[in-house]
């Protein structure tokens, strides 16, 4: 069993590492006064012009295919990557990427919307979560009536990730009340100026995502993407797609905050003695580097059985689960280390204290990912002991 990384994993990290600590971290303090005056942290023209110096190095695309022009990276490359992104709270991500189920298109569809999407030319979002289906998926009720040759949609989507920004939408209706989740949702294909409309949603992080009205929008039959009824399988493909990238990237928020934390203990002194000397500070850090390389092996293990062609959404699930009780873990002992000063906003720590909270509940809430984990095992679908066992 070796642990050691490729030398093109190990290529592609350092790279990835280089441009974080040269071209985004330098832009940190400029993203905080922004965001503190309500404004993005980045414009979308700054963004851009990121994503493009990345580009001339060969990063874009970074899970899409290369017969689509992107890197076709696997899973743990993936995850390495995110967890050096996770390293700055500047709003960064990959150019050159398309929604997973938008490969589903039809030829003429794809020349619409993913080509448009890869290229960054169109921007995208997906609505499937209402005010009353969250992480009960199957009880959407945006409903979508044939009228001859065209859908009519009414209904209200929220927490929409890109929902503000985005000039279409892949949105969920029900098209068959009798078969609900079993063949009565589907998914279509809706431009903005189709007639949905978006309102931005006020959180207490920095992710800003929208409500969406879907007032009788009209669309042709042809904007159906995949199959009728068969829009419920499109979803949870969408919501599998990558479960593990999400505490990926908080294993390099973590890596940064520990590490602010150890220079902070072993600089502030109290009593004459430097904190650090103190066990209270020491159980602290230990507690918080044990958490993150068992944090780092379950994102690991989850991608590698991916990379592997085995069904990793139990592994998905518990590294999910435990990204996201351990990294809010690890950023409130950080910030008690700091004592007032890290209650401020002077340090970006109270920043990340909120990202990462919205952890435990976006992309299947702690006690969704309990209640799959509970089931796999009580009913044996997995067996402990996992892939080893």
């Amino acid at each position: 069993m070796d642990f050691s990384l490729s030398t093109e994993e190990r290529e592609v990290r350092d790279w990835v590492r280089t441009f974080v600590q040269r071209e985004l971290m330098p832009l940190e303090q400029e993203v905080l006064r922004r965001e503190r005056r309500g404004e993005p942290g980045l414009t979308s023209d700054e963004l851009t012009a990121l994503q493009l110096k990345a580009k001339e190095s060969g990063f874009w695309g970074v899970q899409t295919p290369e017969e689509y022009g992107g890197m076709g990276l696997s899973a743990v490359m993936t995850a390495l990557l995110e967890a050096e992104l996770g390293r700055t709270f500047v709003p960064f991500r990959f150019g050159g990427a398309a929604d997973n189920i938008l490969f589903h298109a039809n030829d003429e569809q794809k020349e619409r919307y993913l080509l448009p999407t890869i290229s960054g030319e169109r921007k995208s979002c997906f609505a499937i979560t209402e005010p009353g289906a969250g992480s009960d998926a199957k009880n959407i009720r945006t409903s979508a009536r044939k009228d001859g040759a065209d859908w009519i949609i009414n209904g209200e989507k929220t927490f929409i990730t890109g929902g503000n920004e985005a000039d279409f939408v892949m949105v969920f209706a029900v098209t068959d009340p009798e078969k609900g989740a079993g063949g009565g949702v589907t998914c279509f294909l809706v431009d903005r100026d189709m007639g949905w409309k978006s309102e931005p949603i006020d959180t207490m992080g920095e992710w800003g995502p929208a409500s969406l009205v879907f007032d009788n929008v009209r669309v042709p039959e042809s904007q159906i993407l995949g199959e009728e009824g068969q829009g419920f399988a499109l979803a949870m493909q969408w919501i599998g797609r990558g479960r593990y990238l999400l505490p990926a990237r908080a294993i390099g928020s973590c890596e940064r905050l520990i590490s602010m934390a150890i220079e902070h203990a072993n600089t502030r002194e109290t009593f004459g003695a430097p904190i650090a000397t103190r066990q209270a500070i020491q159980w602290m850090i230990a507690d918080s580097g044990v958490e993150l390389e068992a944090l780092r092996w379950l994102v690991l293990h989850a991608a590698w059985q991916v990379d592997s062609g085995m069904d990793s959404r139990h592994a998905q699930s518990i590294a999910k689960l435990y990204g996201g009780i351990k990294a809010n873990e690890i950023v409130d002992r950080v910030l008690q280390i700091h004592g007032g000063m890290g209650y401020t906003r002077e340090l970006p720590i109270e920043r990340w204290y909120r990202e990462l909270r919205l952890l435990r509940i976006y992309e299947g809430t702690d006690e969704i990912q309990r209640r799959t984990i509970a089931r796999n095992l009580l009913k044996g679908h997995v067996k402990i002991g996992g892939a080893l066992g």
